[in-house]
């Protein structure tokens, strides 16, 4: 059954990312055939082409490896001086699929009578710049409806007041032996928690009469009562009971504004001489249905999120490697193929990842979480400005919209379409990043797998 549950995650992935780049590439279809270019080609997959079917001008088909799709729009570049008349030259949207017609040398294909005006380099600005972030967008879009279906069906955790015993310490041990001690000896003092029966789980209710908000009242409430008998109120099975303590002097480690530990610039914990009580606290979080008005909020945290994994992808991919070729372990928030996106998905649908809410619900949501935050990559990593990415040819149109209008303020002639071709040099190094990039991750995905809970 277990085996099951883990290809059914796997499968759920699968098709999730099929229909993800199927969707992107609409999202280059409809307005490209709406202002009227000419699309040859629809193509989810490169490589061999499984299956197709003819539907007017365009070929529809599924290709043999499943990592990417391209719509095939006839003059996406314009022609060179010494093109031979009624030729222009094969490109598509798909990132493998540029690479093939780049490799090559940039074939010409006929222009049929009465083709001539459908061309895309002939696009005014806006409309090539709305063509170009169809795909991009349409993941935005996908990345949006999952959400929104998540916080307002599932729900989202929120953090409720009070703070839950996450462990109790047996034995009293000093900070500066925390890391080191693991077992209690005989003679070793119980300590005022295990004494006076808190148990894990426990909701912390009040200390000594005041409430308790978050984690940190914990510790602000307890360091200052040495030896003082202080009551402490719980939640216990949805009943509430008293326990009396009486916190003893221990060195514990400082703990910043956010509840954070303290440690020194080498790296040692920071400690203080304060009452002790011997237990380590979690927040309250429970399961709320959410309003939409939240999901703004929450596009908004993930993509920054995404961004900055982007702009600091140098010392992100330099730990992977460190991970895959050495004894780090993998950042859990760090990059990952689609490869260990599917491995996370078994994992999950499985139940081998610790902590995670057993429910078909629970495990559906999480899934449906995974392939939100994998559409909202997809948009994010397409709008930087480098060919042979959507971004490239994006900034190729707005920077033939900003010479046009300097040509018209300053007087000047029409300076022409800009050939975003000339590029490639560029295209072909981002390509071979990317290759790279991929190929690194999915040995890693293999040989180190991103760990959860």
């Amino acid at each position: 059954m277990t085996v099951l549950l883990y290809v059914l995650g796997v499968l759920f992935v699968a098709l999730g990312v099929g229909l993800s780049i199927g969707l992107h590439e609409i999202g280059h279809l409809l307005p490209a055939k709406k202002f009227g270019v000419k699309v040859t080609q629809y193509m989810v997959g490169f490589g061999p082409t499984v299956w197709s079917t003819r539907r007017g001008e365009t070929e529809y088909g599924i290709k043999a490896i499943p990592l990417g799709g391209y719509i095939r729009m006839i003059g996406m570049f314009p022609p060179r001086p010494g093109d031979k008349p009624g030729t222009l030259r094969v490109s598509s949207t798909g990132r493998f699929s540029q690479l093939a017609d780049e490799a090559r040398q940039l074939s010409l294909e006929e222009i049929k009578p009465g083709d001539e005006d459908r061309v895309f380099y002939k696009l005014s600005v806006p409309k090539k710049v709305v063509v170009m972030m169809g795909g991009p967008v349409m993941n935005l879009v996908i990345a949006v409806v999952l959400l929104t279906g998540l916080v307002t069906l599932y729900g989202q955790e929120v953090q409720k007041d009070g703070a839950l015993v996450a462990s109790v310490s047996e034995c009293v041990v000093p900070a500066s032996q925390a890391t080191a001690k693991t077992t209690c000896a005989p003679s070793d003092p119980k300590t005022p928690a295990y004494r006076a029966g808190l148990r894990p789980g426990d909701r912390i209710v009040s200390i000594a009469g005041q409430p308790i908000k978050r984690t940190t009242d914990v510790g602000r409430l307890i360091r200052p009562r040495v030896g003082q008998p202080t009551e402490i109120v719980v939640l216990r099975g949805g009943a509430r009971q008293t326990l009396e303590v009486s916190p003893i002097r221990n060195t514990v480690q400082q703990v910043g504004p956010n509840g954070a530990p303290l440690v020194d610039a080498s790296g040692h914990p920071v400690v203080v001489t304060a009452g002790f009580l011997g237990v380590s606290s979690a927040p309250v979080q429970a399961l709320e249905r959410q309003p939409v008005t939240v999901v703004p909020g929450i596009l908004g945290q993930q993509i920054s999120h995404i961004a900055g994994v982007l702009v600091h992808i140098p010392q992100r991919m330099t730990d992977v490697a460190e991970a895959a070729f050495g004894s780090k372990a993998r950042d859990p928030n760090g990059p990952m193929s689609v490869v260990g996106v599917g491995r996370m998905a078994g994992e999950i649908s499985s139940g081998s990842i610790q902590g995670v809410d057993e429910s078909l619900a629970g495990k559906l949501a999480i899934l449906v979480s995974l392939m939100a935050g994998l559409n909202l990559a997809l948009f994010v990593f397409n709008l930087i400005p480098l060919l042979p990415l959507d971004g490239g040819h994006v900034a190729g149109a707005l920077w033939e919209g900003l010479k046009r209008n300097a040509a018209r303020l300053l007087n000047r002639p029409d300076p022409g379409h800009v050939d975003v071709a000339k590029a490639l040099p560029i295209a072909y190094a981002v390509s071979t990043v990317l290759i790279v990039m991929s190929a690194l991750l999915i040995y890693a995905d293999f040989v180190k797998p991103v760990k959860l809970g």
